[in-house]
């Protein structure tokens, strides 16, 4: 099917012609005498790009392209001024507005059809590369749903059969429960992830950051009480906490959950990348930059420069087959939203083979002076 052009002019005999010109081209024409006009046809049949002109009555090309880009489904229209308007002033006001060309009366045929053509082949590339990363991202968490949702019900599927069983020892017991146990809290912690990650995208969870988002009175006792959530799965993995908090910190404003949450996270990433025996996880706060930095350190497997740019991506794993304890992807992204909120950043650092430095920065609750 033919591209669709809409033309808004409100010169009939110009506009007429510029009807015969595009559609000799090979293109659908709409046509509106002014804005308002314009906006009823959009509303029944949304164009491929829109030409239109400055000087209308009732609605001007301004109003119209105001109009044009505050409704969701028209914003990313290729929007083209033609007009008799020829002043630098008007040219640069119509490219400050954001069109994506400016054609001024009279124009050159030639020019008007390349500009045309031109602007629906970028839509074109972008619409494709919109289109491959939708793909990729729902391959990417079927992938991930199939994966890890997939192990923690097959553990409770699996020790729940052996429940049933008769003549269980009371160790056997035990241990069928702590499996059960292991599968339903990895489960409960990735559907509380999935959720978070819809919050963030709707704006739910900003929206509760500024209603509980107050001076934190303590951060030493928060990331004390990090450390200590965070002890059992480093003794699991034989890794070993440590703690490095200077004396005294500077104030921060912050909610304290979403907050707690950040630094949880950033230690189970450290734990999980450190050497299986023998590793060390580090929790360092100072102060520095405009506030405070808080640092998890590990010396584990580290990883190549080439993956620091991806590792904050939402499920991006890195090769997965080789290091399946890393979990959905999504805990890294999460805590570099979360930094976000707080108007500070989430960094990494890294030397493969030597282990990897996370530095979550968080403005201090004091105006620089």
């Amino acid at each position: 099917m033919p591209d669709v052009i809409l033309v808004v002019e409100d010169d009939a005999a110009l506009l007429e012609g510029l009807r015969d010109m595009l559609e000799l081209a090979g293109y659908q024409v709409l046509t509106a005498r002014n804005g308002l006009d314009a906006l009823t046809l959009l509303s029944r049949q949304v164009p491929d790009l829109i030409v239109s002109d400055i000087n209308m009555p009732r609605m001007d090309g301004y109003q119209f392209y105001h109009q044009v880009r505050a409704h969701p489904d028209w914003v990313s229209l290729p929007f083209i001024f033609l007009t008799a308007k020829g002043e630098k002033a008007d040219v640069r006001r119509g490219k400050m507005l954001g069109a994506d060309d400016y054609l001024t009366k009279p124009f050159d045929e030639a020019d008007l059809i390349v500009a045309v053509q031109a602007k629906l082949n970028r839509r074109a590339q972008l619409l494709s590369a919109q289109t491959r990363q939708i793909s990729d991202l729902k391959r990417t968490i079927l992938t991930t749903l199939n994966h890890e949702f997939r192990t923690p019900l097959t553990y409770i599927s699996t020790y729940a059969d052996m429940l049933r069983e008769n003549n269980l020892s009371a160790e056997e017991f035990r241990d069928f429960m702590r499996g059960i146990q292991v599968g339903s809290e990895r489960l409960r912690r990735l559907v509380e992830d999935f959720i978070f990650l819809v919050e963030l995208q709707t704006g739910e969870a900003q929206e509760l950051f500024e209603r509980r988002c107050a001076p934190l009175p303590n951060l030493p006792l928060l990331l004390q009480l990090a450390l200590e959530r965070s002890r059992a799965k480093a003794e699991a993995r034989q890794v070993t906490l440590r703690a490095e908090v200077a004396e005294a910190l500077p104030g921060v404003r912050a909610d304290r959950e979403y907050l707690l949450d950040a630094v949880l996270r950033l230690l189970d990433n450290a734990i999980k990348f450190s050497r299986k025996t023998g590793g060390q996880v580090t929790l360092r706060a100072e102060p520095g930059g405009r506030g405070v930095l808080i640092h998890v350190i590990d010396h584990g497997i580290g990883m190549p420069a080439s993956e620091l740019d991806k590792i904050f991506d939402v499920f991006y794993q890195i090769d997965r087959a080789k290091l399946e304890q890393q979990g959905s992807g999504s805990g890294l992204a999460i805590a570099q939203s979360i930094a976000q909120m707080h108007g500070g950043a989430l960094s990494a650092q890294s030397v493969p083979g030597h282990g990897s430095t996370f530095t979550l920065s968080l403005p201090s609750l004091e105006p620089a002076g």
